[in-house]
């Protein structure tokens, strides 16, 4: 009887603290649970069902870091489930990436141009380059002035269904603010200053590259997008130096302005988050009050209108001279324009890596000054879609180089196409 009695409290025992243990560790699942939300359950792979949807539909969330292990050396393809190529190099701050949701991996590229007057032909070329070594899906906001918006559509509906599979655009008509649009209009080339009022006008847009008419791409338009993910925390704008070289500098020498470092930026490649532009109170030099930046433009036009050559891009100088924490530098290779090839040799890294972007300024394409310039343009504008990259586009392209070594360009051509060979060489392997 002892023994039965024994046996039934030892159990009776065991059952007990079984209990106790069951109940404490159902309540502690539930208790982590309601602390974090059912939001961030997690699936399989260990990401948050709804991360990805939650920050594309709430665009204010790309001011905020979200950092994500360091997987900088060894991203891939199966790691996001995306169909492009994520440069090894692009971290974050503190050796993190950022997460590709910051700026909508699976969603297009938005790309601005703003064409007046003769500068059809020059739009599409651009628009041509971009399509033809890019991977992602492109979003074009095309700003024209009334007689190119029937051409912009004509043209490109007009291109092969293959190619328009990769991009769809949108063409608007240039605005300005009401009562000053004239001013604006004709403050250095037509219609040039549209570029200052885009985060006003494409108010539902987060991300956004604005590039020149006179802009063409030699590396995908995706590799330059990967930009956005370096920018800290106050950063909301990247662009290049206007020059490397202080002794041939333009705003050292001659401004009569402020701007920004040692020898200004060139806005004729552009990067804008413009969700952190459109919430952002800027210092300035005409009240002691920051000023949003909707608010800024036209008192920052009437006291310097008269000391601005260069137009919106003297204002971009001076807004980022005393805001230079909202700026992202980027190298050279990304903007390079004859004035780094004509003094000599002044972009170091395109020396080593090659020419990314390639800037026609000074209407380069369409004279006799840069031959080396024009005959990228011309390769590039007489290439036929479809046809095999490496017989007609990028042979032609070096054959007509060698005829332009006698001019300061021409002898380092060998820049111009050492990236474009790489991105040809990989649309083709993809074909």
């Amino acid at each position: 009887m002892r023994c039965y009695l024994r046996a039934l409290l030892l159990c009776t025992a065991f059952t007990f603290f079984s209990s106790i243990y069951v109940f404490n560790h159902l309540a502690s699942t539930l208790g982590d649970t309601h602390g974090r939300g059912l939001s961030e359950l997690k699936t399989p792979n260990g990401m948050s069902r709804d991360r990805g949807n939650l920050l594309r539909k709430s665009p204010g969330l790309t001011g905020r870091r979200v950092r994500e292990p360091n997987r900088c050396k060894s991203l891939s393809v199966s790691d996001w489930n995306v169909v492009w190529r994520v440069p090894a190099d692009v971290c974050g701050l503190n050796g993190y990436l950022e997460s590709p949701f910051r700026y909508g991996i699976n969603e297009s590229i938005h790309l601005a141009v703003v064409a007046c007057g003769p500068r059809l032909d020059e739009t599409l070329n651009m628009l041509k380059s971009a399509v033809l070594f890019s991977n992602k899906p492109l979003k074009f906001h095309i700003f024209a002035d009334d007689k190119l918006q029937g051409s912009f559509q004509n043209r490109l509906n007009s291109w092969p269904r293959s190619i328009q599979s990769k991009f769809n655009f949108t063409v608007y008509p240039i605005t300005f603010p009401s009562g000053n649009e004239q001013e604006w209009k004709k403050l250095f080339k037509p219609c040039a200053s549209q570029r200052l009022f885009l985060p006003l006008i494409l108010k539902e847009v987060d991300s956004l590259l604005y590039v020149d008419t006179d802009i063409l791409f030699l590396r995908p338009v995706e590799d330059l997008w990967a930009f956005f993910w370096k920018f800290n925390a106050s950063q909301l704008a990247a662009m290049a130096p206007e020059h490397e070289e202080p002794r041939i500098g333009w705003y050292n020498r001659f401004a009569r302005h402020p701007y920004y470092g040692s020898t200004g930026v060139n806005s004729g490649v552009l990067l804008l988050n413009m969700t952190r532009l459109r919430k952002t109170l800027f210092k300035n030099d005409m009240t002691s009050v920051a000023l949003e930046w909707s608010e800024m433009l036209m008192p920052l036009l009437q006291k310097y209108k008269l000391n601005i050559t260069w137009g919106d891009q003297d204002l971009l100088n001076i807004i980022f001279h005393h805001n230079p924490e909202c700026l992202y530098v980027f190298p050279c290779q990304w903007n390079y324009r004859p004035d780094h090839c004509v003094y000599g040799l002044n972009c170091q890294p395109a020396e080593t890596d090659g020419v990314f972007i390639l800037h026609g300024s000074r209407g380069v394409y369409h004279n006799e000054k840069q031959p080396a310039f024009r005959a990228v343009y011309e390769a590039i504008q007489q290439y036929r879609f479809g046809e095999n990259m490496e017989t007609s586009l990028l042979q032609p392209l070096v054959s007509s180089l060698q005829a332009t070594t006698d001019s300061y360009c021409g002898r380092v051509s060998h820049l111009l196409t050492k990236r474009l060979k790489e991105s040809i060489a990989s649309v083709q392997r993809e074909r």
